[in-house]
């Protein structure tokens, strides 16, 4: 949010100095003056202070962080929340190549701010416990074979988030990314569909991969040779999430519940 000055009141003590707007002195406290500064019941006057004042020029620069919000996964190296802004007015493809625990955490999560979660994925008993958390409904979660997602509805006041968890070769889904629905895709490891997949996402999570992964992955996101090299040693929790100039390390923790559900944080499955 952008912060306006306000101007500053004046110095109290200062000799016929009001600012913009401020009370007037009160009256003596006389018979009638004190009856005046009751002001029928609602107390004595009191401390006087100059109003906050914009101009219309600094009026025009007040804002609301519309769109800023979106799903904390955890910190970054700095120890500041990492946040992914999922839900937005236009399509938006993500891509996690790494753990089933991640995706988890990030749909809990994005539950959590009020978006409607719907997964499509080939091992529904692997979600059972999340949808257990979160119910089915409206406001919960919903489970759907790989293929069999119906559309959704998305929009401003119901927005969606869709985890494809369909394996390593995830098919063309019928429910694509729109306004205020969003796609997440989890990839177990590189697949020969990753480079395509990478193109085509917005946004791009590595957790912990091979070598030769690391890489060819490299390569398609033009990573830093410090970056790659860091990949097939990044600890459980820890993603590289890739935007499309931005590079940012996140360690994700889970909170109590979710540690009560799903577990530590871990890279295999």
């Amino acid at each position: 949010m952008t912060t306006a000055s306000t101007s500053a009141p004046d110095s109290p003590g200062s000799p016929g100095s009001h600012g913009s707007g401020a009370r007037p002195a009160p009256p003596p406290p006389g018979r009638g003056g004190l009856r005046a500064a009751v002001r029928g019941g609602f107390g004595l006057l009191g401390p006087r202070h100059g109003h906050h004042s914009l101009s219309a020029e600094q009026v025009d620069t007040l804002t609301l962080p519309i769109g800023d919000d979106g799903v904390v996964v955890g910190t970054d190296a700095q120890g500041h929340p990492a946040v992914l802004g999922f839900h937005r007015p236009t399509p938006y493809d993500a891509l996690l190549i790494g753990g089933l625990w991640t995706a988890q955490v990030i749909a809990l999560r994005a539950a959590a701010t009020g978006a409607r979660v719907v997964v499509e994925t080939g091992r529904a008993a692997a979600w059972a416990t999340v949808v257990r958390a979160l119910g089915v409904g409206p406001s919960g979660m919903s489970v759907h074979d790989v293929g069999q997602v119906p559309p959704q509805g998305a929009s401003a006041g119901n927005p969606v988030l869709v985890v494809r968890d369909c394996g390593m070769r995830p098919p063309r889904g019928r429910v694509v990314s729109g306004p205020w629905q969003s796609v997440l895709t989890l990839l177990p490891y590189v697949s020969p569909v990753a480079p395509r997949l990478i193109r085509q996402a917005r946004l791009v999570g590595l957790q912990r991969i091979s070598p030769d992964e690391a890489a060819q992955v490299g390569r398609v996101l033009g990573l830093g040779r410090e970056q790659i090299e860091s990949l097939p040693t990044l600890a459980d929790g820890v993603t590289l999430w890739c935007a499309e100039r931005d590079r940012q390390y996140v360690v994700t923790h889970g909170t109590d519940t979710e540690t009560g559900l799903l577990g530590a944080a871990r890279r295999m499955d």
